[in-house]
């Protein structure tokens, strides 16, 4: 077969949404013999009708909405790339990101770091995922980090991307460190221990595994804000969950030593984005060095 006109697609895909070849003639300033001409030499190449009358209504056929379904995703796709290129260099001389509260603030920050090395403001906004999601809908924000992608169905046209994830692993200051580390994990159970807040994901991922493992620490505190629960363990108040990823920050900056790693618990980081494909280079940026 031979490559298929695009012109000759877009023709198609307009009468199939409209339903008449006079009313997309008024709409794209084309005669309606130019335009059932291009159509004509469509199912010429496909070898196959594409279209059905139904009064005075042009219905797809079977393979007519075959096609339909290809070229909305096409023209969709064209429609995206026209808006990037149409994007002058100085709109992107800031980058406004909303980060969820529960992601760790120090991951956030070794997330972000890669971003300041480009010629960009970066601009930070914290919140809960829905409203979030809401700023990024109206173009408020570039790009939005969270540590889960946008669920199936959702109202908002937006595009998750899994850039990082990483097991998690137990950290407690230095002078606890030596009990909990012998027998790891069964040195948690009745240890104190800080426990993410309620609307954090990897909550639930470590009460499942304690349960799995016979542990039940004792839960010391419970925070939303991981700069507040990292705190607390630096005064040896409990140990705390944290990505392994982090562990040479955590050790070197805030005397903080590694106990264990928990395989089955994964930090998962997600940029969610209004485009199919990630075109900022922030974020660009970003993804590049998390992957190298």
């Amino acid at each position: 077969m031979t490559p298929i006109n695009y012109n000759q697609l877009y023709y198609f895909y307009m009468v199939a949404e409209h339903g008449s070849i006079a009313r997309v003639s008024e709409l794209l300033h084309i005669t309606p013999q130019t335009i059932s001409g291009q159509i004509s030499a469509l199912e010429d190449t496909i070898g196959a009708s594409l279209f059905t009358r139904q009064s005075r209504r042009l219905i797809p056929t079977e393979l007519g909405i075959l096609v339909q379904g290809y070229a909305a995703d096409i023209f969709q796709l064209g429609e995206e790339l026209k808006s990037v290129l149409n994007q002058q260099h100085n709109q992107w001389q800031s980058f406004t990101v909303g980060i969820t509260d529960v992601l760790p603030k120090t991951l956030v920050y070794e997330m972000l770091k890669p971003v300041l090395q480009l010629p960009v403001k970066l601009v930070c906004r914290e919140g809960e995922l829905t409203s979030l999601l809401g700023e990024l809908a109206v173009n408020r924000l570039d790009m939005v980090l969270s540590d889960q992608p946008i669920q199936t169905g959702s109202h908002i046209k937006a595009y998750s991307h899994l850039i990082t994830e990483s097991p998690m692993a137990v950290f407690v200051a230095a002078d606890k460190s030596e009990s909990l580390s012998q027998h790891f994990p069964q040195s948690l159970h009745n240890a104190p221990f800080l426990l993410q807040g309620k609307k954090s994901l990897i909550r639930q991922q470590l009460l499942g595994w304690f349960s799995t493992q016979d542990i039940q620490p004792d839960i010391t505190a419970e925070f939303d804000d991981s700069a507040l629960m990292l705190a607390f363990a630096q005064e040896g108040l409990g140990a705390f969950s944290a990505p392994l990823l982090l562990a040479p920050q955590l050790e070197k900056q805030f005397s903080l030593v590694k106990v264990g790693v928990i395989n089955r618990v994964t930090e998962q980081l997600y940029a969610i984005s209004p485009e199919r494909k990630l075109t900022h280079p922030a974020v660009l940026q970003l993804v590049k060095a998390l992957r190298n």
